[in-house]
């Protein structure tokens, strides 16, 4: 941690106004903290980039012998509490995971039907207005993703016995207890409520670039991001560990049409069709560390004074060929998928969605991540509360408010005692 020595770090709580200055004064007290301790920039970096490139090689050599380096969890393994260990070292090495019969097939179609049946029933398609973001506008089906958030699929799949199931082993992956505080809960999620996507056969889908969405500017110009991401910011580059929620469950993105309020340990979905990994699946680089390289990268000397990589407020963070070379030839698309299979990666994790034309079978997914109770959460869970009471699209997403008065929509009445608390009606 700083010392009196240690140079303090200017702090924006909300977007500056002029951001390029603001940009010019954040680089250079980063790079004047890194350079007292009497380390460089560059050598800081380069200790990241050795330890990076080692495991792009790895990755290569696996995908050239035609394997995944997605690990693959059955999810009856998690019932024997002597797994847990050995596969969160799986997890903790790639950042990703499958977990194979998160649901049972048949439930997985049901729900797929039921989705149909819903949006059907209450002439969604005759009343779509068409994509209320650019994000997800960019992929170009007409639509893929479905503004729909309070069906009884939606809702059931969240509150599962199952999904608790998975959240809870996921989040124990993390350090939740460092610096002397606790800061989250892992056997407690938070209810977020996310969109559909339903890709059918035939469609050409330009996909989605590789980005990360734990933030923008804010990770580097907010105080707490600035603790949680300490260690590259005052020479200890080593002890960085991306699994310790040290400093990240309080603080908050700046306001955007693609932030996210909370907190995730893991972005994830659910699949509700059959996927081949070929048809525009997924992809990530399979490696959390990767968050050090991108946060350091900016400091270099190539980099213009008044730019972050391209990263800049009310967009994705974006990465790509131009700033980050060596991470994306690690880039990996998912296995084959099967319906009721759920598919985790780590919320600083790059990712994208491979372009698809004339796909073959459908693409059909209900995105849930795993959101621990935590003091950001429970902040956020009272604007998903009234969304939910309301059949408002939440706060985090463009107001389309859709389901208001759609019939057949899920109720509070509905809800069991692992949905009320995570929607924080019940401790």
């Amino acid at each position: 941690m700083p010392t009196t020595a240690t140079p303090t770090l200017p702090h924006w709580p909300d977007p500056p106004q002029d951001l390029g200055g603001a940009i010019r004064e954040i680089k250079l007290a980063l790079r004047q903290r890194i350079e007292a301790s009497g380390r460089s920039v560059t050598e800081v970096f380069e200790v990241v980039e050795r330890r990076i490139a080692a495991q792009v090689a790895e990755i290569q050599q696996l995908r050239t012998e035609g394997r995944t380096p997605w690990p693959i969890i059955e999810f009856d393994e998690l019932a024997d509490l002597a797994n847990h260990p050995a596969l969160h070292d799986l997890i903790r090495r790639r950042g990703c995971v499958v977990i194979r019969g998160h649901f049972p097939r048949e439930q997985a179609h049901a729900w797929d039907a039921d989705i149909v049946d819903y949006v059907e029933r209450n002439h969604f398609f005759e009343n779509y207005r068409g994509p209320g973001d650019d994000f997800f506008g960019s992929v170009g089906s007409k639509p893929e993703i479905y503004p729909v958030y309070w069906s009884h699929a939606q809702m059931e799949a969240r509150q599962s016995d199952r999904m608790a199931t998975v959240q809870s082993f996921l989040n124990h992956a993390w350090r939740s207890e460092s610096e002397g505080q606790r800061w989250f809960d892992p056997d407690r999620g938070s209810l977020y409520p996310d969109r559909i996507r339903r890709r059918p056969p035939g469609a050409d889908s330009a996909g989605l670039g590789t980005h990360l969405d734990p933030g923008t500017l804010d990770l580097w110009m907010t105080q707490a991001n600035q603790q949680a991401f300490r260690h590259l910011f005052d020479g200890s580059v080593e002890q960085y560990d991306p699994w310790d929620a040290a400093y990240r469950t309080s603080g908050k993105q700046y306001p955007g049409s693609t932030m996210c309020s909370a907190f995730r340990t893991f972005q994830g979905w659910t699949a509700l069709s059959d996927m081949r990994h070929d048809q525009g699946v997924l992809q990530t680089v399979p490696i959390p560390e990767a968050m050090a390289y991108l946060m350091l990268r900016p400091l270099l000397e190539d980099v213009p004074d008044d730019d972050m990589c391209g990263v800049t407020t009310n967009q994705v963070f974006p990465a790509g060929w131009k700033w980050h070379p060596l991470l994306m030839e690690a880039l990996s698309g998912l296995p084959d998928i099967q319906a009721g299979d759920s598919v985790w990666w780590h919320c600083d994790m790059i990712h994208g969605v491979d372009s698809v034309q004339d796909q073959v079978g459908w693409g059909n997914v209900m995105y849930i991540p795993a959101a621990p109770w935590c003091p950001r959460n429970e902040a956020y869970a009272e604007s998903v509360r009234a969304a939910f009471r309301a059949g408002d699209s939440p706060s985090d997403f463009p107001a389309e408010h859709y389901e208001r008065d759609w019939v057949r929509r899920f109720s509070e009445a509905e809800l069991n005692d692992t949905g009320r608390r995570g929607l924080g009606l019940t401790d």
